[in-house]
Formats: structure tokens, C-alpha cells, sequence
């Protein structure tokens, strides 16, 4: 496995490759972006990973300075899961200069996560537009963790006409339903324990639409006051339609119910895919 911090060095090692599947990473790397690696294996020859906490889609409150980097041990996880390369800029290299040019979202990228974090995803998007530059992939993997994410990702690859098939990862879970995030670390011990909640929340009011519940509105305020007694702060709880991430009506069977909810001073993100009758 060769770890690369330069993208002149990157585009030297990748020109003669000809099935690249790459899968981006902020690091403090856990099961569920080796789960990641694995899929990427299926789809390609050459497996590239990139870790870069990138500064722009963190917003002027966040974890930016804390976020934990890990890198060598991101590594010695990688080489054992049979990467092929790391590539490990700094904010430096990746950009030079002021990012001026961005990519402007979809307007999807507006609302959930996107309208309590103003320019996040135009952050995401626009670092994920350079990275697909830099290491040309054929195909790229993503968590389905971070639904929106992967949602915005797929309509920008689509409608730039990227040359990048989006393959999509399942939720890795640990034992007690929390999914896998690197943000886990910073609960604490009595937080970690009721955290698990939030997915058990989502599960009843998915099961009650999947039992014919059709009044969405009532379901997402029921689920958003259940948390809110228990102490969390929710930031909303959402059903929409899952190829397009709109507001659910009863004409839609393709489900994900969404949420976002804070325990101390960790923010947590589930969602849940389902159908209704």
C-alpha cells in the first residue's frame, strides 16, 4: 500500500490504472468505512481511500479543530483490509488557494441537515468534485449512513455528468443498533448507553407507517416529542421519499425516515429505509 500526500504524485501513480474505485473518508476510520473498502474491492482493481478532513463543510461553531485524525492507525487498518493507496493531503494541497469556485448543491441540500448547517453541503460537493478530478474513478463508494450526503452526491455526479458510478453502502451498526460513526467518541459513557434510542425511534415510526400509518406529519412530531422527554435535542425528524429526498405523500411507497438529534454535545445522525402499503 503506498500513502501519498501529493495529487502530482497521486495522478503519476494512478495514470495507467484503468479500474480505480475510491472511497473518500474524513478518517478516525471504524467498520463502517472498511465496509466501504470492501465493497469498493468488488467494483475495482485498484481500491484508493482518501482521508481529508475538509474545512469547508465545517461551519464556524463546529468540530473542525477537534475532529479526531488518526492517520496511522487509518493506515495500518487500510493496508490490512488490502488498500492500494492513501491519499493524505493536507489542507494545503488541496487547496492552494482560496476556494472561490464551489459547486452549488441541489436544493435538497437545503433543507434536513443542510438548513442547520448552511453551506455544508456545498463544502461536500465541492471537495468531492476535486477529489473525483485528482484520482478519476470509475466508481466511487459511499455510506448510506449519511443519506443526504449521498443523495446530493448522486445528483451532482448525475447532473455534471461525471463519469463516476455512485455505489451506495449499508448502515454498519453495533450491537445495540448505534450506527457506526467516528463521531461515537465523543459521548460519554452514560450518553453512550442512551444512545441507541434514536434508531429504536426511528424503527416504531417506520413500523407504524409500514402498519398503514399515513399521517407523516403526526408520526414525526410524536417521534421528535418521545426524544425531546428523554433529554435529547432533536434537530427534526423527517419521512421522505427516498430516490429524491422530497417530502413524503401517500403516493409514495420507497420510504427513509431521517433524523438528527443531539445527546450532550455529540450530534447524531440515523435513518431507516423502508416501504409503506
Amino acid at each position: 500500500m503506498q500513502v501519498i500526500h501529493a495529487v502530482d504524485a497521486l495522478r503519476q501513480r494512478l495514470k495507467a490504472e484503468h479500474s480505480i474505485a475510491f472511497v473518500p473518508t474524513m478518517g478516525n476510520l471504524h467498520a463502517g468505512h472498511l465496509h466501504l473498502v470492501e465493497l469498493a474491492k468488488q467494483h475495482g482493481q485498484c481500491v484508493v481511500v482518501s482521508i481529508f478532513v475538509n474545512p469547508l463543510q465545517f461551519g464556524a461553531n463546529e468540530d473542525l479543530t477537534s475532529y479526531p485524525r488518526t492517520l496511522q492507525a487509518d493506515c495500518e487498518k487500510l493496508q490490512a483490509a488490502g488498500v492500494n493507496v492513501v491519499f493524505a493531503p493536507s489542507e494545503a494541497e488541496m487547496y492552494p488557494q482560496p476556494q472561490t469556485v464551489t459547486v452549488n448543491p441541489p436544493p435538497v441540500a437545503n433543507e434536513l441537515c443542510g438548513a442547520l448547517r448552511p453551506g455544508h453541503f456545498a463544502g461536500v460537493a465541492t471537495v468531492v468534485l476535486k477529489l473525483f478530478n485528482m484520482v478519476q474513478p470509475q466508481v466511487a463508494v459511499f455510506g448510506k449512513k449519511d443519506f443526504q450526503q449521498l443523495a446530493v452526491i448522486r445528483q451532482m455526479t448525475g447532473q455534471l455528468d461525471l463519469p463516476v458510478d455512485i455505489i451506495a453502502g449499508e448502515t454498519m451498526r453495533e450491537n445495540d443498533g448505534l450506527a457506526m460513526s467516528s463521531r461515537n467518541g465523543y459521548l460519554s459513557a452514560a450518553e453512550r448507553l442512551e444512545a441507541p434510542r434514536l434508531y429504536r425511534a426511528l424503527t416504531l415510526a417506520a413500523e407504524a407507517v409500514e402498519q398503514g400509518e399515513d399521517n407523516f406529519a403526526a408520526v414525526e412530531s410524536q417521534t421528535t416529542q418521545y426524544l425531546t422527554q428523554l433529554g435529547w435535542i432533536v434537530d427534526y425528524i423527517s419521512i421522505r421519499a427516498s430516490n429524491t429526498l422530497a417530502r413524503a405523500t401517500t403516493e409514495n411507497h420507497e420510504l427513509v425516515i431521517l433524523g438528527a438529534a443531539r445527546l450532550g454535545r455529540t450530534r447524531l445522525i440515523d435513518n431507516i429505509e423502508f416501504k409503506r402499503p
